[in-house]
């Protein structure tokens, strides 16, 4: 990319689904969402979730130049936490983006799609050549990020502490051992 500040597009989600075939997609990535998290409380690894980060949050307030995705809601429940305004969940603390200390935020999840397919998101899809004609996409200025620059978004991955995987664990075994 060039050293001039780029100019972005509006992208709006996808809505060519029935409203009924809507929910009934957001049931299917909701339970898809759920079924990666498994019983250990799996998370995303470093670099993916800073795509997503970068994917929602953009970078203009670290110094970048990448704005916040248009679609990204302030909570009115919680101040300081924000939510997807396209996918259509809500703004509660299960679908809030990044939690607090050891929670686990919606960006944690192993599979998750996004409405706007971006990078780091289960159902991404690349740019398409016209993206790259100014004023381009969020996504293609991502697609075309130096690493550098991407390894500088910050991200917390918070690990369930050992005691309690461990005694999820326990709880699990028992529970096979009394259906012998």
């Amino acid at each position: 990319m060039n050293n001039e500040t780029p100019k972005f597009r509006k992208v709006e989600p996808q809505q060519n689904k029935t409203s009924f075939r809507r929910k009934i997609g957001m049931v299917q990535s909701f339970a898809m969402a759920l079924a990666s998290r498994g019983i250990k409380g799996k998370k995303i690894n470093t670099a993916t979730k800073q795509l997503r980060v970068l994917s929602c949050f953009g970078n203009d307030s670290s110094g970048g130049v990448l704005p916040p995705c248009e679609h990204l809601g302030d909570s009115k429940e919680k101040e300081g936490m924000h939510f997807c305004e396209a996918c259509g969940c809500g703004d509660r603390a299960g679908t809030w983006l990044i939690a607090e200390s050891m929670e686990y935020g919606k960006l944690d999840y192993p599979k998750l799609a996004c409405p706007l397919s971006m990078p780091g998101f289960t159902n991404y899809m690349p740019s398409k050549e016209d993206e790259s004609v100014n004023p381009i996409t969020r996504k293609y200025y991502i697609e075309n990020i130096d690493y550098t620059d991407l390894q500088k978004v910050l991200v917390n991955i918070a690990e369930m502490p050992e005691e309690l995987r461990q005694a999820m664990e326990n709880s699990k075994n028992m529970k096979k051992n009394l259906n012998k």
